[in-house]
This record gives C-alpha cells, sequence and structure tokens, in this order.
C-alpha cells in the first residue's frame, strides 16, 4: 500500500506546485510535458514489468522499479530547467510502471482468493486517498519549504516500502531457465511511445492534419503489426495473447479502457466548470473532485466484501450502473445546480471506479496461473493509463474545437486563451459582464460536448460489462 501510494500521489502532488515550478524554471509552453512525460513512460513499460516479474520473480523488478522512481524523484527538486525536469519525469515515469503493478500482484500471490478481495479493495482506495492527500501535501510543501520537497517526500517513503519488501516478501523458487522476448519488448516500446506521443502532441505541437502526425500514427500501427507476428512466434512472448482468450480478462481490459476516459474526463474538467462557469473559487473546486476521492476508497472497501457474497459480475454491473449515473447527472449539470450537485456527481462515478477497478483485479487474477498473474495484472493498469491517456486527446481536443467554433458562429475574435480570464475571481471582475457570460456560455456548452462524450464511454463500459462470466464463486487457478 506503501508503494501504491508513492506512485499514486505522484500524479497528483505536482498539480499543486506546478505553478511555482514553472516560474522558477520557466517554460510555461512545456508546462504539460511535466505531466505527460510521466504518464507516457509509467503507461509504456507497466507490461514489460509485468511479464518481467512473471520471468525473475517479484522482488527484483519491484526493487529495480522503486530505486528508479526514487533516483528520478531526487534529480526531479535538482532539476535546474524544465526541460531537466521533464527528463527526469521520464526516469520516474519508468520507475513508476513496475511499482503499481506489481504491488498489487504480489497481494494476489500471497492471499486465497475468496481474502484477496478485501485486500485488493484496500489497494485500489490508495488511489482515492492519493487524489484528496496529494494536492494538499503538494500546498502545504510549497508554501513553507520549497517545490523541490514535493519530489523528494517519496524518498524516505520509498525506501521503506522496498525495506519492507525485501525483508517479508518470500517468493516460489524459479526452476525453469528464463527466456527473454527482447525483441518483443523493443517493438511494444516504439510502438506504444510512438502513439502516446501522436496523443499527446496532436493538434499542440503539431497539426492532426500533416506529415508527422500521419508518420507517428501509422508508425505505430505498423510497428505495433510486426510486434504482433514476432509474439506469435516467441518462444515466451512479453504479451501473450492466449491470456486475452479468458472472458474475465478481455472484458475486464476493454471496460477499464472506457473507465480510464471517463477517470481523466472528471479529474481534468470538473475544476475548469466549477471555477469558470459557476464561479466559485479553487477551493470548492476541490471539494467537487474529493467526493470522487472518497467514494472511491469506500466502494473498494464494500466491493471485497461484495466479491464473496454475489460475485465478481454483479458487483461489477454495480459499479457500471454507479458510473452511468454519475455520468448522466454530469451531462444534467447546470450553472445553476451549483457545486454540490457537481460534487455529487463525482461522488458516484467514484463508487463505480471503487467497485469495478477491486472487481476487475480480482477476477483477473484468479483466472490465471501464478506464472501469467503479473502480466494479466499489468495488463488491466495498462488499459486504463492508456485510457487516462486516449481520453486526454480525445477530449481535449473536442473541448477546444466546440469553444473555437462557438467563436467563430458568433463572429467573435477570442482565442482559447481568452478562457484563462474566467478562472479567477480577479480575472473575472476585470472583464465586461457581456464578455463574462459570453465566454461562460461558450465553455459551459464546451464541457456539455465533453460530459455527452463521457456518457457514452460510460454506457458503452456498462454493456462490456456483461461479456463478464457470471459465477458467483471466486475460483484461482494458483
Amino acid at each position: 500500500m506503501l508503494a501504491m501510494f508513492i506512485g499514486a500521489v505522484e500524479a497528483t502532488i505536482v498539480s499543486t506546485a506546478m505553478p511555482s515550478i514553472s516560474a522558477d524554471l520557466g517554460g510555461f509552453s512545456k508546462y504539460s510535458w511535466v505531466f505527460s512525460a510521466y504518464l507516457l513512460m509509467s503507461t509504456v513499460t507497466v507490461l514489460l514489468y509485468g511479464k518481467l516479474s512473471d520471468i525473475f520473480g517479484r522482488k527484483p523488478i519491484f526493487a529495480f522499479g522503486i530505486i528508479l522512481f526514487l533516483i528520478g524523484s531526487l534529480l526531479c527538486g535538482l532539476a535546474g530547467s524544465m526541460e531537466q525536469l521533464i527528463f527526469y519525469r521520464f526516469i520516474q515515469g519508468i520507475g513508476a510502471g513496475a511499482v503499481m503493478p506489481i504491488a498489487t500482484t504480489i497481494v494476489g500471490d500471497i492471499y486465497t482468493a475468496e481474502e484477496r478481495g478485501k485486500i485488493q479493495g484496500y489497494l485500489s482506495s490508495v488511489w482515492g486517498i492519493s487524489a484528496v492527500t496529494g494536492p494538499a501535501i503538494g500546498g502545504v510543501l510549497v508554501a513553507t519549504i520549497g517545490w523541490e520537497y514535493v519530489f523528494w517526500v517519496n524518498i524516505p517513503l520509498g525506501i521503506l516500502a522496498l525495506a519492507g519488501v525485501l525483508i517479508f516478501l518470500v517468493e516460489p523458487k524459479k526452476k525453469a531457465k528464463p527466456s527473454i522476448d527482447y525483441m518483443g519488448a523493443f517493438l511494444l516500446t516504439v510502438s506504444l511511445t510512438s502513439f502516446l506521443y501522436w496523443l499527446v502532441e496532436g493538434g499542440v505541437g503539431f497539426a492532426w492534419n500533416s506529415l508527422p502526425s500521419y508518420t507517428l500514427s501509422l508508425g505505430a500501427v505498423a510497428v505495433f503489426a510486426v510486434f504482433v507476428l514476432v509474439e506469435r512466434k516467441a518462444e515466451d512472448p512479453m504479451m501473450p495473447f492466449d491470456i486475452w482468450k479468458n472472458k474475465s480478462i478481455l472484458y475486464a481490459n476493454l471496460v477499464s479502457l472506457f473507465t480510464g476516459m471517463i477517470l481523466i474526463s472528471v479529474s481534468s474538467y470538473l475544476p475548469t466548470y466549477v471555477t469558470g462557469v459557476m464561479e466559485q473559487p479553487a477551493t470548492i473546486a476541490g471539494f467537487t473532485l474529493t467526493a470522487m476521492s472518497i467514494g472511491w476508497p469506500i466502494a473498494a472497501f464494500f466491493s471485497g466484501q461484495l466479491l464473496n457474497k454475489i460475485g465478481y459480475f454483479r458487483t461489477s454491473l454495480a459499479g457500471g450502473i454507479f458510473l452511468v449515473i454519475g455520468s448522466v447527472l454530469f451531462v444534467l449539470m447546470r450553472p445553476e445546480f451549483g457545486p454540490m450537485w457537481a460534487a455529487m456527481s463525482s461522488f458516484m462515478i467514484g463508487v463505480g471506479m471503487g467497485l469495478t477497478s477491486t472487481a476487475f483485479i480480482v477476477s483477473i487474477q484468479a483466472a490465471v496461473s501464478y506464472e501469467q498473474r503479473g502480466t494479466a495484472t499489468a495488463s488491466n493498469m495498462f488499459m486504463r493509463n492508456l485510457g487516462s491517456t486516449i481520453g486526454v486527446a480525445l477530449l481535449g481536443s473536442l473541448l477546444n474545437s466546440t469553444l473555437l467554433n462557438y467563436f467563430q458562429d458568433n463572429e467573435q475574435d477570442y482565442t482559447l486563451n481568452s478562457v484563462n480570464g474566467m478562472l479567477t475571481k480577479d480575472s473575472r471582475e476585470a472583464l465586461p459582464v457581456e464578455v463574462l457570460h459570453f465566454l461562460q456560455e461558450g465553455l459551459s456548452q464546451a464541457l456539455q460536448n465533453v460530459y455527452g462524450l463521457t456518457a457514452v464511454f460510460a454506457l458503452i463500459s456498462f454493456v462490456l460489462i456483461f461479456g463478464l462470466p457470471r459465477k458467483k464463486g471466486l475460483s484461482d487457478r494458483g
């Protein structure tokens, strides 16, 4: 849980510190890459680490990931420019790719199928807790001792987590000589890096309809096609496609892809709606997000109990219903409804995430043997991370295009940067009333489109859940 916490909190704790970091280091144009670098590398490497943990055992791969993560954390605090910070965040992300899936896999190894539901519920709740505490811890550290400590606070916690696993974890001895699929690992990394870079930079660093865009997207598809061919012939493939033939894994991973999109939609755009359209302060906007972070750990805890009583299909179905309810509430949201409506919608999404994420991990781990558990667990986390990355690109593009069309249709010479003027109380007071109302109406329409697409993701998730096996009991293959 401690290892999961430092990996999860790093995604949220930096957001509070970024204004200070940007003011100190400069390079505001590269602001988003501080987040994207970490997300990119942790997504790309998660599958590789899952497979390596199946080959070499959990301990050495977990230790490697934690150490690399801590080195990256130390270097981030020492960064002298935005470019250096982004490079060090890459290192941090490469380490984080090992920490979270292997921590979850270790729980699958040391607990029985009946116990895993409760314990995986504890681990799932770490995500919610980190989302609540991360920005608060970051704000206190920045205000008191400096932004560097946002990264350095991980070091003692990481050392403690590493020591605990090295001392207390006992693993079965490996009998077979490992066969490492180097070519598969290389091709997968190249394909995913190209694809995720295209998603993150498309429409920002280069136009979607441009030579770099076509080169990256088509290149990623071509390399992935070669990867599939190589994997089918490999003696011990990096991604054994046979595990995807298992319905528990296939449908849990497909649902996780779309829940990743839902998660990034709420966490990225809800504060913008509450501050810009509802004219609420940042603290209230934070409260509406915290509601999701409260619903998640509560539901994750009860998900562990429900799995043993009603099975993972019904538990997942309950989670899917809450995701649909939450997303529909967002679609119906209007500025006059106030922040409590936003918080209630956010809470429902959190409950849905808590129920489904725990049920999926437990069902996947029960469906495979010990030798495949690391790969199977990592595949689920990879799909959720990939969903979040795709969601950022799709929803961001929809938001920007809706706003630009709104300005064009009303024959007004505004840009996307004009929206910045309505995100704080002081900047709103500086705008003429008619300009403020015009911009708020445009932002409200754009975010309604975002929430409409989010509701579509929720409905797809709900339908896909019906593909899960309907067994009530939890079996265990290893």
